[in-house]
């Protein structure tokens, strides 16, 4: 039996249109007893760090690729009926030239040649093919396309220009396995002939878009789903006619039973993949520094010296020790960098009047509050900074900074503007298909009423923040849709169908917070693309990706709240010509306290919920200690706790 590794791969990043979670497809390619796995989205890496990381964990060889869209002219060309018809590609990463040489393509695709599809041109490519394979691609290749035209000649000329701009030994004509494709059959017996002219080998892939056979259903209507269109639209694109699943050898060697060099071809570019990525290696945004000082000396002169400012005679010996305790850490686990980064723009913020306050553990940090990150002394409320850094704790420090919602992207365009439009992005996220969601898409697709779909999705109980709900889990939770999937055979097809596409991203949006800034051009790190239907520059990387890739999150919230407080605050000066400030209002105000106790807290940030000020009435806080527990308590798992709190506050 000839080795074969897949090669030509989608997952469900492939938005809307490939149905493999990474998870399960690296499993499924061991269970087949291969040793590497290729992954080739749909001109996007959305991805490839998720695929390397799950490779590895599995022991399995990744090879990171993309399925490229190539302009038939220039990338910038944009005629109608003339250059939206790109040519697909396929490009694999041989070694970490090779990667970072995707990160540019697919970047340049997004950025600069997207055209109903992100797309580059061969000029392009040549400029970066150091470390790339090529493959011919589907049927929809430039090479494949002259072939099913008659023009064999042309097919060959595009062969030779391939082979120029990857190399000889580095390009490859694609066989797909799709013996039940009658057009693949007979292209592929013109592919072997044009193989026999140029003396280029041929390699055996199959267009894998999901895992199993059975698979075929789902995602067929994923596809309906993304062209908002129903399974009887006689004019969708439909793939449920051919099998896409990820087959195995024995499978692949059947489809090619008198050529077992093409599989062998396949594990031969798979032995020439030596990709390694290190991961985890923070590379921080350069810090402007004084000669011949350190990034620590700094972050130790500007903390000792804001905390004398602050406190004055209060700075004693055990306000020092604390503060030599975090400096340790801090230097320990190299986040000078980032403590001073984010006090940069903190304080240029403050210097233009924008509201902004700091949420979250890094109110426990006294360097922090020492170079006026946050406002709050930790020392004054028994902060723990254990809480928010310490040597044990593997993920970084977080610090969350929230900026008034109307004056947010100022502080943006100021790092944008300090570090470089080529050093800062904004980070993406993926929305997935969540359990109510997926029913009613899945029933929409399926051509049922809206009515049927909105009834079971209906029956779905909602989940909790942190633990959203799952079709299976709703299966056993819910007796009334137990008792349907049961005896409805209509409701047993739609929950089986959404169950497959439940998780699958959706759509690709802005990350609310996330930005990265980068020492260097982001692309030496990760690639970029711009929010969908607008013109910010976004990270392929969700958060995790990012912060793999070595680039820290950092975190810009807009908050309507901080905005509501500026507006306030500029209207008391103009009308009483008193300029608050609100880092200095009294936090044991009484008048305040019995506000909150009346349960008068419409407005009011992380207090104004109806389930919080129902707490407050009861517990009547009189303190910010006592505020302070309830903003604690009130999240997924401790919120079952406030009861018995509220009880035992008032009963000690």
């Amino acid at each position: 039996m000839p080795r074969f590794v897949h090669l030509h791969v989608h997952s469900h990043y492939s938005l809307l249109d490939g149905l493999a979670k990474i998870p399960d497809l690296v499993r499924r390619a061991k269970e087949l007893g291969m040793d590497a796995l290729a992954l080739t989205d749909h001109g996007n890496m959305f991805g490839a760090i998720e695929f390397y990381k799950e490779c590895r964990k599995q022991g399995i060889k990744p090879i990171i690729g993309i399925e490229a869209y190539i302009a038939p002219h220039g990338m910038r060309d944009r005629r109608p009926r003339i250059d939206d018809r790109a040519n697909h590609l396929t490009l694999l990463a041989q070694n970490l030239a090779g990667y970072k040489n995707l990160l540019k393509i697919t970047t340049a695709a997004h950025l600069e040649g997207f055209y109903y599809k992100p797309r580059v041109d061969k000029e392009f490519l040549r400029r970066h093919a150091d470390g790339l394979l090529a493959l011919s691609g589907c049927m929809s290749g430039e090479v494949n396309r002259a072939l099913e035209a008659g023009e064999r000649e042309k097919a060959a000329a595009s062969c030779h220009e391939f082979q120029e701009i990857f190399g000889e030994e580095n390009f490859f004509l694609e066989v797909q396995a799709h013996s039940d494709l009658p057009l693949t059959v007979d292209l592929n017996e013109k592919i072997f002939a044009l193989s026999a002219q140029t003396g280029i080998p041929c390699v055996a892939t199959k267009d894998c878009h999901y895992i199993l056979p059975e698979d075929r259903e789902a995602q067929d209507l994923l596809l309906c789903i993304g062209a908002n269109k129903t399974v009887d639209d006689p004019t969708r694109l439909t793939m449920r006619d051919v099998d896409y699943s990820l087959a195995s050898p024995e499978q692949m060697a059947a489809e090619f039973p008198d050529r077992p060099e093409v599989l062998e071809t396949s594990a031969a570019i798979a032995d020439r993949s030596e990709l390694t990525i290190e991961l985890g290696q923070w590379n921080f945004p350069r810090v402007d520094l004084p000669a011949g000082k350190t990034v620590g000396e700094e972050l130790r002169e500007r903390a000792l010296s804001g905390l004398e400012q602050k406190l004055g005679s209060a700075v004693t010996p055990e306000v020092l020790e604390r503060l030599q305790y975090e400096f340790s850490i801090i230097e320990k686990k190299g986040f000078a960098p980032y403590f001073l980064t984010v006090a940069d723009y903190t304080l240029w913020a403050r210097r233009q009047g924008i509201i902004s306050t700091t949420r979250g553990s890094a109110a426990g940090s006294l360097v922090s509050y020492a170079i006026g990150i946050v406002t709050v002394n930790p020392l004054d409320y028994q902060l723990p900074f254990e809480r928010f850094l310490n040597p044990s704790r593997p993920s970084p420090p977080d610090i969350d900074m929230d900026f008034a919602d109307n004056r947010r992207d100022e502080v943006i365009r100021y790092v944008t503007e300090k570090y470089g439009a080529d050093k800062v992005a904004q980070i993406c996220t993926f929305g997935t298909m969540m359990a109510r969601g997926a029913v009613r898409d899945i029933a929409r697709a399926l051509g049922q009423p809206y009515s049927f779909g909105d009834r079971i999705a209906k029956l779905i109980p909602m989940g909790s923040q942190g633990f959203p709900m799952t079709i299976a889990r709703a299966k056993e939770e819910s007796a009334e849709l137990k008792a349907a999937y049961a005896v409805e055979p209509e409701v047993r097809r739609l929950l089986d169908l959404a169950e497959k596409i439940e998780g699958s991203a959706r759509h690709v949006s802005v990350h609310a917070a996330g930005v990265v800034i980068a020492p260097t051009p982001l692309t030496d790190y990760l690639p970029l693309a711009r929010e969908p239907g607008g013109e910010k520059i976004i990270t392929q990387y969700d958060m995790h990706a990012a912060e793999a890739a070595g680039l820290l999150k950092m975190d810009f919230l807009g908050i309507r709240n901080l905005s509501i407080l500026g507006s306030a605050r500029e209207l008391i000066e103009k009308r009483r010509g008193v300029r608050v400030n609100l880092d200095a209002l009294p936090l044991d105000d009484k008048k305040t306290y019995a506000l909150l106790a009346r349960g008068e807290t419409m407005g009011v940030f992380q207090l104004g919920g109806a389930g919080m000020t129902r707490y407050l009435t009861e517990l009547e806080p009189a303190t910010i200690f006592d505020i302070m527990a309830m903003v604690a308590l009130y999240r997924p798992g401790p919120i079952d706790s406030i009861p018995e709190y509220i009880r035992r506050k008032k009963n000690p």
